[in-house]
């Protein structure tokens, strides 16, 4: 974060500065008090449950030196009535002074945000300071919370931009409009939220309509409603994916015995190889996606692609892991929807063992498709594994649908319990659910 005194946060968010309006932030703002750094900022909020502003003194003793909340505390704090809104505002303020050198990348779809955006922070890193959402902090308050770690210094700032209602990304694009947005995909993830896959392409579009006077939009040649979003702007379009007309399009894909992709990705120009270091056939294309990114942002595809080949993926997504049996982890727990347990479910069958075991627990916010999905997962799930095991009753259409070679156990512990009854040398495990099933307990009870 840019150095600000008290008094000067409080005059930008139109909050009253409450103790030592001198004190100076310079380190990223937090709303969790243990995070704190040495000169940062604590975001207090009162919950339901519990109230920020009692932790304000812990914050201090973690580095913090003042607040933003809605109350004063031990802390000098600028107080104000709406602590979302003045986050916000303050972001907003620290990115547009930074913009002038500042290149801003907005990444979304309905899967693969994250570790796309871990892609092209890997890739953009190697060409100049890079901020990027840490993890999956893509909300209403990630977003901020990520702005507000950009600095003087800073070249490049990635942000992940997810959405449950229509709106929400524009919203997020007011706070800053990026000059370069990627769309990956228009899926079924919060289905339940949204109602259809058109008010779900509508809000991913509205990272395209927000970009920047000149911004460039990058978009997903295979997915047509992707492609559609071209119509949105007036500005440059790249297209990556695997069609031939793609402008940074995946050729000679190839996995590895562990399941790790290799690929060409080729422009009109040149054309470079890339070998990735984690599991999955869908790795290319979100690949392809960062290139592309890194290409509208001025950086060749031959440092794209040396980036690529070193970058690393947030955890539980894909993570390999051997376990004490000598059989393989795959820990991709961190959230699921069809598609991306699909895509799982490939890499799964595309890893040399023994037996595979799919590990499969409940994809939220499906709606009314939600039996349905579950289902169809099992079906998809029994012609690339051997044993599909279904956690918990709402993943219960998942063993319906793989018939035979489903097993069915009621939470976390039978799960742990069985695998580790039945794990051997050379099997290969998936588990996968989304967050909400706290399906990443069982893969860290597996020794």
């Amino acid at each position: 974060m840019i150095p600000l005194s008290l008094g000067e946060i409080a005059e930008i968010v139109g909050g009253k500065a409450e103790g030592d309006s001198s004190v100076t932030v310079s380190a990223p703002a937090v709303l969790d008090s243990r995070q704190a750094e040495r000169g940062g900022l604590f975001v207090a909020f009162a919950g339901e449950h519990a109230d920020g502003h009692d932790y304000a003194e812990q914050a201090g003793r973690a580095g913090a030196v003042a607040v933003l909340g809605s109350q004063a505390t031990p802390l000098p704090t600028v107080v104000v009535e709406d602590v979302q809104t003045a986050l916000q505002m303050l972001a907003a303020h620290v990115v547009a002074r930074l913009r002038v050198g500042l290149t801003v990348v907005g990444v979304t779809g309905s899967q693969g945000k994250t570790g796309t955006k871990d892609l092209l922070a890997a890739v953009l890193s190697g060409a100049g300071p890079t901020v990027a959402t840490v993890g999956s902090l893509n909300n209403e308050l990630g977003v901020p919370l990520t702005m507000l770690r950009a600095q003087a210094a800073t070249r490049f700032l990635v942000l992940e931009m997810g959405a449950r209602h229509v709106g929400d990304i524009a919203a997020l694009t007011g706070l800053v409009a990026p000059d370069i947005a990627v769309v990956l995909n228009v899926g079924v993830a919060h289905l339940g939220e949204f109602g259809s896959r058109a008010a779900i392409a509508r809000t991913k579009g509205e990272l395209v309509q927000g970009l920047a006077p000149g911004g460039t939009a990058v978009l997903n040649a295979d997915d047509p409603r992707v492609a559609a979003m071209r119509a949105l702007t007036d500005g440059p379009v790249v297209t990556f994916g695997r069609v031939t007309h793609a402008d940074v399009r995946v050729l000679d894909l190839a996995l590895d015995r562990l399941g790790r992709p290799s690929c060409t990705l080729r422009t009109t120009a040149t054309s470079a190889h890339v070998t990735l270091p984690f599991v999955g056939a869908h790795q290319a294309l979100n690949a392809s996606a960062a290139a592309a990114a890194a290409l509208a942002a001025g950086v060749p595809l031959d440092v794209a692609t040396a980036g690529l080949a070193t970058a690393s993926l947030s955890p539980w997504r894909m993570e390999p892991r051997g376990l004490a049996c000598g059989a393989t982890l795959l820990n991709d727990s961190y959230n699921a929807n069809p598609d991306s347990t699909r895509a799982a479910l490939d890499a799964l069958a595309a890893i040399e063992g023994g037996r595979r075991i799919a590990v499969l627990g409940e994809m939220l916010e499906l709606g009314d498709d939600s039996e349905a999905e579950h289902r169809a997962v099992g079906e998809y799930a029994a012609a690339r594994a051997d044993v599909v095991a279904a956690v918990g009753p709402a993943a219960r259409p998942i063993a319906d649908g793989a018939g035979g070679q489903a097993i069915v156990l009621a939470d976390n512990d039978a799960a742990v319990d069985w695998l580790r009854d039945r794990l051997a040398a050379s099997d290969v495990v998936l588990v996968k659910a989304s967050r909400g099933a706290r399906l990443n307990e069982v893969a860290a009870a597996l020794p």
